[in-house]
């Protein structure tokens, strides 16, 4: 979201989404607030700094670490105030494995993906430190069914190869597939974990792991393997090559999150006409159209941290109205 009031955010968020609020992220505050210091907070005898060429692994917690968490906190004040007596899905954010080890950099400066040892680390130190941010989430809004979204912008990149090094004269080498859904599925596993059990409550069935990536390619199949509830994606990006992995998820159960509202500032069409795309992609698979409101989920294309604060506030509302035009009028 755009700004740096928590207050603010978090009462837009739970005024305007009835059905699926979220804890804001505000990345304009600075380091720390934006996704990867915040994620970097999470972690467990993990820690980052911010140097000029961004976040960087440190020895022990600093500044910047204990900015980030402050900041976390502070957004949670926010959204237990805004939730009081809230009962349904609740959204929760943080960067997934793939995209925390292409950012985070090595003491060597080069990002920790070229480490396979790195990735193993960070990857057990985020499941860690997200038990216990889900296990807080639900001791502030005990009525809510947590959903945690795992922001993976970069996974094509590291399938590809495409991370560029240090020095941006070369990339680091592609990431085995296999490794790559080992580690997401440890992450989705221990989310899934982290809610099971009788001291759970609302909680008993795990925690869904929806799994957002607004870069094209999206490796469906890859994701649905690995355990992910729903895929999110800037449905602007689909083309026909996706027909057959996105048919498989959704008839596999797998919620599509259809990013189909832009994300920055821009004239909006009519509900329908933001949602027509939906339609004629559940067309062209031989779907049937009453399943729609069951399997998809409209969002904005990507974040909102670089919109105007009203216009932020004018997409909420329309991704609301698009989602009821979608579900009364499948056809």
């Amino acid at each position: 979201m755009p700004g740096g009031d928590a207050r603010e955010a978090a009462k837009t968020v739970t005024g305007s989404l009835e059905r699926l609020p979220y804890l804001p992220e505000l990345p304009a505050r600075g380091p720390g607030a934006d996704m990867i210091g915040r994620t970097a907070g999470l972690l467990v005898e993990v820690y980052a700094h911010v140097e000029p060429s961004g976040w960087r692994i440190s020895d022990r917690p600093g500044r910047d670490t204990r900015r980030a968490r402050s900041w976390l906190g502070e957004d949670l004040d926010a959204l237990e105030e805004f939730t009081q007596g809230y009962e349904g899905a609740l959204k929760v954010s943080a960067v997934g494995p793939w995209t925390l080890a292409a950012a985070l950099e090595l003491r060597n400066g080069e990002a920790a993906l070229s480490d396979p040892g790195a990735c193993r680390d960070l990857t057990a130190s985020l499941a860690e430190g997200l038990r216990g941010h889900l296990a807080d989430v639900r001791r502030r809004v005990p009525g809510a069914r947590i959903v945690l979204q795992l922001d993976e912008p970069s996974l094509t990149a590291v399938l590809r190869g495409s991370v560029k090094t240090a020095s941006g004269y070369r990339t680091h080498r592609a990431v085995d597939r296999a490794v790559v859904e080992g580690a997401l599925r440890d992450i989705i596993g221990a989310a899934g974990a982290a809610g099971t059990g009788a001291a759970s409550g609302a909680q008993e069935g795990g925690t869904p792991v929806v799994v957002h990536s607004c870069a094209p390619d999206v490796p469906f199949a890859l994701l649905r393997r690995a355990g992910a509830a729903g895929i999110a994606c800037d449905f602007s990006l689909i083309t026909e090559r996706d027909d057959e992995a996105i048919g498989e998820a959704v008839e596999g159960g797998t919620t599509l999150f259809a990013g189909v509202v832009p994300g920055t500032d821009g004239p909006l069409s009519d509900p329908a006409g933001s949602v027509m795309g939906v339609r004629t992609l559940w067309r062209r698979l031989g779907l049937n159209p009453g399943t729609l409101s069951e399997s998809v989920v409209i969002t904005p294309a990507c974040g909102l941290a670089g919109a105007s604060p009203d216009y932020a506030r004018k997409v909420l509302a329309h991704c609301v109205r698009a989602a009821g035009s979608l579900a009364d009028n499948p056809e």
